[in-house]
Parts: C-alpha cells; sequence; structure tokens
C-alpha cells in the first residue's frame, strides 16, 4: 500500500494577521517569533512542509540559539531538508548584516577604561543635585557601555539601591559588568558603611551571575570617590 505524504497547509489560508508579513505589517516587527521572522526570510515551504514549520526545522538543528544559527554556513543549511541553496543564502545574509550592524554600534559605544570614563560619563547626571541619587552603568565583555539608568531617587542623606532592579536590568543587556555611581550632595567624597555593605553585598551577588563589580563611584560636585582606585573591591 502506498502512503501519500500530506500536503502541508498553505500560509493563504491562515487569517492574515497570523501570517508572518501581515502579522509585521499590523503588529510591528518585535511582535514576531523567530521563527516567523526566519519564515519571512524563506518566503515558501515545501510541498509537504509550511514555510512556518520549515523555519522551526530551522531553528532546531540550531538548538532554537539565533548565535548558533550565526554560526552556519550555507553547506550547514542546505543539509536540512527543504533547504536549498537560495534560502540558506537567504538566512546567511540576514544574519550577517544583523552581525555588522552590532559591530557598528558596539564601536560606537563609549569604552569605560578607567575611573575618570565612568566619572566623566555620570557627572552630568549628578552634578549640582540636591538629593542622592543611585545610577548604574552596565558594560559588555568589552567594557562599552550598553545602559546607564538611574536606579532610585532619594532625599539630603540617602537613597535605596534594589540588587534585584540592579541585577533584573544586567541580566536583560546581558552585561557582564556594573559600574555602581551615586553622589553626596552634602559634599562628603567618604564612603559610609551603607556604601561599603550596599558595595560588597552586590559584588557578592554579582559574582553568582558571572557578572562583575568593576568600580562604585561616589560624586560630590567636580570630585569623585572610586572605590576600584581605593582596593576597596
Amino acid at each position: 500500500m502506498v502512503i501519500m505524504e500530506e500536503k502541508a497547509l498553505s500560509i493563504k489560508s491562515w487569517s492574515p494577521e497570523d501570517r508572518p508579513r501581515e502579522k509585521l505589517i499590523l503588529k510591528g516587527r518585535s511582535s514576531l517569533s523567530d521563527a516567523e521572522l526566519i519564515a519571512i526570510l524563506l518566503g515558501t515551504g515545501t510541498p509537504t512542509v509550511g514555510v512556518l514549520d520549515l523555519a522551526k526545522r530551522i531553528l532546531a538543528q540550531a538548538d532554537n540559539n539565533l548565535h548558533k544559527l550565526a554560526s552556519l554556513t550555507v553547506k550547514d543549511l542546505v543539509k536540512i531538508k527543504g533547504i536549498g541553496e537560495a534560502k540558506a543564502i537567504s538566512i546567511v545574509a540576514a544574519l550577517e548584516l544583523g552581525r555588522r550592524r552590532k559591530n557598528i554600534e558596539d564601536d560606537n559605544k563609549p569604552r569605560i577604561s578607567s575611573s575618570s570614563d565612568a566619572f566623566e560619563l555620570m557627572k552630568g547626571e549628578l552634578l549640582d543635585i540636591q538629593h542622592e541619587e543611585f545610577w548604574i552603568i552596565l558594560v559588555n565583555r568589552a567594557n562599552r557601555v550598553l545602559r546607564k539608568q538611574m536606579i532610585s531617587l532619594g532625599g539630603v542623606s540617602g537613597t535605596v539601591a534594589d540588587p534585584k532592579i540592579i541585577f533584573k536590568l544586567a541580566l536583560d543587556e546581558l552585561a557582564t559588568g556594573i559600574i555602581l555611581a551615586h553622589n553626596h550632595p552634602s559634599g562628603n567624597l567618604e564612603a559610609s558603611l551603607a556604601d561599603i555593605h550596599l558595595t560588597q553585598k552586590l559584588k557578592e551577588g554579582a559574582r553568582l551571575l558571572d557578572i562583575q563589580i568593576l568600580d562604585h563611584l561616589i560624586i560630590a560636585g567636580q570630585r569623585y570617590f572610586s572605590f576600584a582606585d581605593q582596593g576597596m573591591l
């Protein structure tokens, strides 16, 4: 008995808002899954495999990891059933554009190589304010700035920094290093016991996440105190 392969369901039979291209137009690119984005690159499936299932098959080959997918060559991709050379080239070209864009972005981001670099980046935020603010600078492995973010705003004599918020932001940005910074409106550059305890607490927590606390700056006017420079990390 001959068993006929079931024909793939045409994407045209889907609701317009479920079709990847239409979904991108209607809801924006961020609404699409990785598989749906790859499906747009593929354009079509095969007579027996729909384009979205084919995209999922490609992702499965890379363990659903876009970084691993980006390392695959055209020769690797054509080994996947249903992927010809043209489809493989489209995927490789798209991922290469993404890689080049990331390199350009990284090159344009400031690099923190010393406490003075961090101070220059933060002084515009913390000079001449009469209340305390706590900020973080998130950096990648090359010490390029990924993001700087205020964590808390307090009164004239203190502010509270929640480690959960700090580490969530660091994980969201895939940061490998964190620089802490807060100001002392009084002009006092000495680190308080609370400053020291918080720094140690964050250092211990960061170690578990494979993240480094690179420095903690206390900014007072045009001067600053660096935990790293003082050997307190």
